[in-house]
């Protein structure tokens, strides 16, 4: 957990184009159709406005506090009155420490503060960021693509917490000049890649209309994709070193419905 909540990354979450349009129409802040129209009235539900969570400010003071408030963000359920305090306490510890927001004083005050889990708020923070940044790093491994009929790799899944904005820049970097998209199914949105582009949000409807609907793999071979992924794993498996227990810690019951070696052949 500590190397994600130090990243100097984890405020590019908050960059992912598509991000502010979809936290203000979740919060009935914008009709639909504004702003490119990449939102529908299926998209949602979302957090409230994550900048607003994780000021700025906090970051020049403590990267560490900064990003924990920012993951926490991220949570469901929200605990936003937590974050809310939790920055308060620490911008006022950086406060009395004196020296100026970027000094030496302030900032080992702040990390101090970030760090006390007897206070209440603190540890709520903190074990927020933690489930969140579980969850970002299984995303990252338990994701299966498979490529539509107009080469776009296609991955379900149905995260717990809001994570699709933390995983737009692993997934740019693995794929490259790659299309692709994961589609969050229990918020009805979608984070996508095309061509000469940076991964943005959108809602399905918009995604569709852009790209071939998800579902038939390439070269009109339904399941050929996934067969073959399924065969790799069985030849890789060693039945002899199988550990069930182990497994489900790293691969939990709730993601196997989008696991394709966790699931039988079609007939």
């Amino acid at each position: 957990m500590r190397d994600l909540i130090d990243n100097e990354g984890v405020g590019e979450f908050f960059e992912v184009p598509g991000l502010r349009e979809y936290l203000r129409q979740a919060a009935g802040g914008a009709p639909a159709g504004q702003e490119g129209g990449l939102f529908e009235e299926a998209a949602g539900p979302a957090p409230t406005d994550l900048t607003a969570l994780a000021p700025p400010e906090l970051r020049r003071i403590s990267l560490y506090a900064y990003n924990a408030a920012a993951l926490a963000a991220m949570s469901e359920p929200l605990p936003a009155e937590s974050i809310r305090r939790f920055c308060r306490k620490l911008l006022s510890a950086a406060e009395r420490a004196g020296g100026g927001p970027g000094g030496q004083p302030a900032r080992r005050a702040a990390d101090a503060a970030a760090g006390d889990r007897a206070d209440s708020d603190t540890r709520t923070v903190l074990e927020a960021a933690a489930k969140v940044t579980r969850e970002i790093d299984r995303l990252r491994g338990l994701l299966r693509f498979c490529p539509d009929r107009a080469g776009m790799y296609v991955a379900r899944c149905a995260p717990d917490h809001f994570v699709l904005p933390a995983l737009a820049g692993h997934f740019e970097t693995r794929f490259g000049g790659t299309p692709w998209a994961v589609i969050d199914e229990k918020r009805g949105l979608v984070l996508a890649e095309f061509p000469g582009e940076r991964p943005r949000l959108a809602g399905p409807r918009a995604f569709a209309e852009a790209a071939a609907l998800p579902g038939e793999t390439a070269r009109g071979e339904p399941g050929r994709w996934e067969e073959l992924w399924r065969t790799y794993h069985r030849s890789v498996s060693n039945k002899d070193r199988e550990n069930p227990g182990l497994q489900r810690q790293f691969m939990p019951k709730r993601y196997w419905k989008y696991l394709t070696e966790m699931q039988a052949p079609s007939p």
